[in-house]
């Protein structure tokens, strides 16, 4: 397994995330526990969850899945990298959602028992809460941090702006601030590349992916496979919008021996300032078959042949400015 740093922080992490939004309701408690156990034995120190996951389950079910498996011992929590995410409604109560610093201090202790941990090592905001100062944001993570429940802070869905925002607005308080934002970006999409990934270069801030597959459309959707073809019925729509480019797609993986789930993650292990995809299996199966992505190097001119059939965009603004 290949680590790095994430963001300007000194903290290490796995070159893949495991995402665990299916855990409790799409994936029994135990094989979860399968597929993390999996998952260090891999060398994947980096687990990302969010206090609403488990849906049907019921919002904090993901969570306590974590952490029964913490609970077990063997050194599973000291060997996780622990992220979850803060922003939605946990009830319909007014102040249970957001990031006010009543919501960011009373749901890190709502999520530190339902994980059974004392610490997060990385809590994000889910989403940007313009309503909310960044002050009151920092003065509420600030103690956190002295209280020593979360150790770095992250964003996930902000625009270029919030990430200057935020960590202009901690610098003034000698607060480290964001260390990680979490964006929507695969080989389908790719609009951070105009502002968010400059900006997290230049403020030190690592970028995870999130649907690094583009929801199976850049797993072989076009092909025959069984997976393949419940994807196809998902996204039949978006997969004819796109037909011809993902045909093209398949067609470069094929040529060069390939998966064209491998392919997609080891595109984006390959972009400046990503940190490491977020990849989110059911089963131990999918699990597995993301971990051959990281033995995937692509030459360059396989680079531009996938550049020349899912394009991407220069640095604003010379993208549009000129």
């Amino acid at each position: 397994m290949e680590y790095t740093h994430l963001g300007r922080s000194g903290l290490s992490v796995s070159r893949l995330c495991l995402g665990t939004m299916n855990f409790g309701w799409k994936t029994e408690e135990t094989d979860a526990h399968a597929v993390m156990d999996r998952a260090h034995e891999a060398g994947v120190n980096f687990f990302d969850t969010a206090n609403v996951y488990g849906f049907e389950a019921g919002k904090g079910r993901t969570e306590e899945v974590l952490g029964t498996w913490f609970a077990q011992g063997g050194e599973r929590r000291e060997r996780t990298v622990l992220a979850t995410k803060v922003y939605g409604g946990m009830s319909d109560w007014p102040n249970d959602t957001f990031l006010s610093a009543r919501n960011l201090v009373r749901s890190a202790d709502a999520s530190l028992r339902r994980l059974q941990t004392d610490w997060i090592d990385l809590y994000q905001f889910h989403h940007v809460d313009l309503a909310t100062p960044w002050d009151e944001v920092w003065q509420a993570c600030e103690t956190l941090v002295a209280q020593g429940k979360v150790l770095y802070v992250g964003s996930s869905n902000h625009a270029a702006w919030h990430l200057v925002a935020a960590n202009e607005a901690a610098a003034r308080r000698g607060f480290l601030g964001l260390v990680s934002e979490q964006s929507h970006y695969n080989l389908l999409t790719r609009h951070v590349e105009l502002e968010v990934l400059p900006a997290a270069r230049r403020y030190g801030i690592g970028v995870i992916p999130w649907s690094p597959l583009a929801q199976g459309l850049l797993a072989g959707v076009l092909g025959d496979q069984e997976g393949d073809r419940r994807h196809a019925d998902r996204n039949r729509a978006r997969i004819e919008q796109h037909r011809p480019a993902l045909q093209a797609y398949e067609d470069a993986c094929r040529d060069w021996g390939l998966a064209p789930a491998d392919v997609a993650l080891a595109w984006l292990l390959h972009q400046d300032g990503v940190t490491a995809p977020i990849v989110g299996p059911r089963t131990l199966a999918q699990f597995e078959g993301s971990l051959a992505a990281l033995d995937v190097r692509l030459e360059q001119a396989q680079l531009d042949r996938l550049d020349e059939v899912f394009p991407g965009y220069r640095t604003a603004p010379e993208e549009y400015a000129w």
